[in-house]
């Protein structure tokens, strides 16, 4: 993988992550303005990194992995 494609991939996963954790912000919000419980709580925004695969080791292994 070039230096370009992997800047790709990475700049997607975030991006998805972002794109997750803002849908999930917005409903915590409208709960909150209903005076529901939250929906979503911190271990959930958590799994995001986790399951878009950009916590640290996976981003250092996109990073140097020579092909």
């Amino acid at each position: 993988m070039s230096p370009e494609e992997k800047a790709a991939t990475i700049n997607a996963r975030c991006s998805t992550a972002l794109i997750r954790a803002m849908g999930m912000q917005a409903e915590n919000q409208q709960r909150f303005y209903r005076n529901d419980p939250m929906a979503y709580v911190l271990k959930d925004f958590e799994q995001i990194i986790i399951e878009e695969g950009i916590l640290w080791s996976q981003l250092h292994k996109i990073l140097l992995d020579p092909f």
